[in-house]
């Protein structure tokens, strides 16, 4: 499978470094372009592939790790032909720094309004950048990541590379029950979970 991760932010290279660690080869955009890249590959190697954002958005998997707000204008245009999008965003109003006022709604189906066709999953949003980009080995187990989706096989996409990536997937389900969780301010999320053994 194809992966990108559109945003080089605190998430996004946390995550590249996840997947170099991996040996896993990740795409990498952002808003400023591929030549301003050259630091993190630089860093963590060929596995890294800087892109285009127009390039990114055509991977197999799309992690978007960028604002919130900026995904509407980030994903516009785009045909996604049931391709996965995980939502790695969360909904916060700064500088308050406390979860946005959705009206009821959750944030992963803001997302998913803004990319249709795609098979939404929510991943990658609930540890602090520092912590999902450090080693997910830790005495006596692995960090746990929550994942959650309304399609089941992207689901399982996900926690598959959740795994891959050496941390310990758990599956919310669907997007009503563990979207909620998982979204700033819900039960899991800025919490660190470690599965034993």
């Amino acid at each position: 499978m194809e992966y990108a991760i559109l945003g080089s932010g605190a998430i996004g290279t946390a995550l590249a470094r996840r997947f170099v660690a991996s040996g896993i080869e990740v795409s990498v955009a952002n808003t400023k372009g591929p030549e301003s890249l050259a630091a993190l590959v630089g860093e963590l190697g060929s596995l890294v592939k800087p892109v285009t954002s127009a390039e990114a958005l055509l991977a197999e998997l799309v992690i978007l790790a960028i604002p919130f707000d900026a995904v509407p204008d980030a994903v516009k245009g785009v045909e996604w032909g049931s391709r996965i999008v995980v939502d790695a965003t969360n909904a916060i109003d700064f500088p308050a720094f406390t979860p946005r006022d959705l009206k009821v709604r959750l944030s992963t189906q803001i997302v998913a309004d803004a990319v249709p066709g795609a098979r939404v999953v929510k991943a990658f949003n609930t540890l602090f950048a520092a912590l999902l980009g450090a080693d997910p080995a830790v005495v006596g187990g692995r960090r746990v990541l929550f994942v959650s989706g309304d399609n089941i096989p992207a689901r399982a996409a996900v926690v598959d590379l959740v795994n891959r990536l050496g941390f310990a997937a758990v599956d919310l389900g669907g997007i009503a029950e563990g979207g909620r969780a998982q979204q700033f301010g819900g039960g899991v999320s800025g919490k660190e979970f470690i599965q034993l053994g």
